[in-house]
């Protein structure tokens, strides 16, 4: 359905249940490296049950080695919490690709600037919420509005 991209990750409990989400809305996800665990980590797969060998995973060396692989008509889309439009005011393609930065900084701004870059507003006192979590929102949301 989309494309969940992980842009170095680093805690693996996060990356398996990702993939756990990826397999339950038969998205794919993209791992990007350098991961901050390692890809065999008994966390990781905890945290995914049996659902790896569901999940369509991609691991890509390097951020540059994703990018070549994207299609020349790619829509894709950067969390961020300093972004001012909310991910409810996207309408959502099938393949498109979500992008998602590393738990402790996010995006980098030499990433951000390429692409549009969307938030999940917070109500609250509190600045982001778990990558995990986020990551469940968004995807759910562009699912609501295939249907």
């Amino acid at each position: 359905m989309v494309n969940v991209v992980l842009y170095q990750p680093e805690i693996p409990q996060n990356a398996g249940n990702i993939a756990r989400t990826c397999a339950a809305t038969s998205s794919s996800l993209h791992l990007v490296r350098p991961l901050g665990f390692r890809w065999a980590s008994p966390q990781m797969k905890r945290a995914g049950l049996d659902y790896w060998e569901r999940a369509e995973v991609h691991l890509h060396d390097s951020w540059d080695i994703f990018v070549k692989t994207l299609p020349e008509d790619a829509r894709v889309f950067a969390l961020s919490s300093k972004a001012k439009k909310s991910y409810t005011d996207i309408q959502y393609q099938p393949n498109d690709y979500l992008l998602f930065g590393p738990e402790t900084r996010g995006l980098p701004p030499e990433i951000l600037e390429h692409f549009p870059a969307i938030t999940i507003p917070m109500p609250g006192k509190v600045r982001s919420l778990n990558l995990a979590v986020s990551v469940g929102v968004v995807v759910f949301e562009a699912l609501r509005q295939f249907r």
